[in-house]
């Protein structure tokens, strides 16, 4: 078997491409492969065959070397080990030198949660601004990412039967969350207000083209500060729902899927942050 290094990455991002992982991972996997195909070709190893554990070792020490930090090395030795699993289940190589490739030790810093006195100051501080505040409760009452939340349409808002539905996005699926009375009225405050527009979008400007994602974080930062929430970002919203459910005895695996985690072992890694041993089982949703 003779394939060129450079053709299985074409295929390998190709692949990824097909199916349908969003641009930004497309682009941080090439950037990966192609960095450790730029160290093989100066060891004159062009084809995949002749590549070895050995290899792949020397290329995690040249990192460290570089001034990687280890959280950056395991993600390109993740990278590296999901293209050497592709090209042996498409016939390209026959053996993974990367099996017996270990991932460097590092301290995860756990999830920023959100006090209850802090959240609260946090609504306070957008209360006077209906946008922002349907934002953060939206953001705080469903768990949901904000990129789900820019991509709201006016359909997908069923105030009848007290859901959102969040649409299919990239390699997430699409899934649907009960709004409670808290969310509900702040989206309803907000659509008094909204300017009326052909636009479909929930959340628009003052121009009414689509509220952009980045231009969210940094009107949340702003409220952050303003109630002076120190260290916090837009996804800690997100930890914080998921760790005030799991506390008020919200099934796990509802949990889970409400939040859209495609594994449950995601979810589970919340549960160190939980003061309530106890629990008893609880079908609603805690309101913040």
């Amino acid at each position: 078997m003779h394939t060129n290094l450079l053709d299985a990455q074409a295929k390998f991002t190709e692949s990824l491409r097909a199916n349908g992982k969003a641009h930004a991972t497309v682009i941080a996997y090439s950037k990966d492969i192609e960095q450790l195909t730029d160290f093989l070709s100066k060891r004159s190893k062009n084809l995949l065959s002749e590549v070895v554990a050995e290899d792949l070792e020397s290329f995690k020490e040249l990192l460290k070397k570089q001034r990687y930090t280890s959280k950056s090395i395991s993600r390109k030795i993740n990278s590296i080990k999901a293209f050497f699993r592709f090209c042996v289940s498409e016939g390209l190589v026959d053996s993974n030198p990367t099996e017996d490739i270990s991932q460097p030790k590092f301290d995860q810093t756990p999830p920023r949660i959100l006090s209850r006195l802090e959240y609260r100051a946090l609504r306070d501080s957008c209360r006077a601004d209906a946008r922002m505040h349907a934002i953060v409760e939206i953001l705080l009452q469903t768990g949901m990412h904000i990129s789900e939340l820019a991509f709201l349409q006016m359909t997908d808002i069923d105030l009848e039967r007290e859901l959102i539905y969040i649409q299919a996005q990239n390699s997430r699926e699409a899934r649907r969350i009960p709004l409670n009375a808290a969310a509900k009225k702040a989206i309803l405050d907000y659509l008094r207000l909204r300017p009326r527009a052909k636009e479909k979008t929930l959340f628009l400007t003052k121009t009414c083209r689509p509220f952009l994602v980045r231009n969210i974080r940094t009107a949340i930062d702003r409220y952050f500060r303003l109630a002076g929430i120190k260290d916090a970002k837009v996804n800690d919203l997100r930890h914080t729902f998921i760790v005030e459910q799991l506390k008020a005895g919200t099934p796990l695996v509802y949990v889970s899927q409400l939040v859209g985690h495609k594994r449950i072992t995601t979810t589970e890694k919340y549960l160190h942050l939980i003061e309530a041993p106890e629990m008893q089982p609880n079908i609603k949703i805690e309101e913040l």
